[in-house]
């Protein structure tokens, strides 16, 4: 998840809590997107959905696929809810990303997106590879394991 923050213009628009689940994380960064404005408006309000989502490098820019904004009803125009945006990032960070997909077989999974400090919408993107199911399920246990821990060291005390 996305560092908190103490300043007031920090707020979590969407969250893609599954890409943990079926993900590997390897490495995250932070990658700024190009909006038009009522979809900035529209992302105020915590309209949108990142679950289905995923980033990938075409033509030597990176793009998010199928993330979805809510159309906002006071716009004068319209946008399509599920187009694909432009990510910024440096073209150190663009070509280490496209290594990763193509040589590795690596994912571009987003995590959060959200307002930073200064108010612009940032999403945090990570570098993933797929996990099995015996994978998730040794997670799954381990997870369950560390909630009965903390469960047990709560009543001793």
């Amino acid at each position: 998840m996305a560092k908190k923050s103490d300043n007031k213009n920090y707020k979590v628009i969407a969250e893609n809590r599954r890409a943990r689940y079926d993900y590997a994380i390897e490495d995250d960064l932070e990658v700024g997107i190009v909006l038009h404005g009522p979809e900035v408006k529209s992302l105020r309000t915590g309209q949108s959905n990142i679950a289905d989502s995923y980033a990938s490098v075409d033509d030597g820019e990176l793009w998010l696929t199928n993330a979805y904004i809510a159309p906002y009803e006071q716009a004068m125009f319209g946008f399509e809810e599920r187009r694909k945006r432009k990510l910024l990032c440096s073209k150190r960070e663009l070509a280490r990303l496209w290594n990763a997909t193509k040589r590795d077989g690596m994912t571009i999974v987003p995590l959060v997106m959200y307002f930073n400090d200064r108010g612009l919408v940032k999403l945090k993107i990570a570098l993933a590879k797929g996990k099995k199911t015996h994978d998730k399920r040794a997670s799954d246990a381990k997870k369950d394991w560390n909630r009965q821990k903390q469960r047990l060291l709560r009543h001793d005390v």
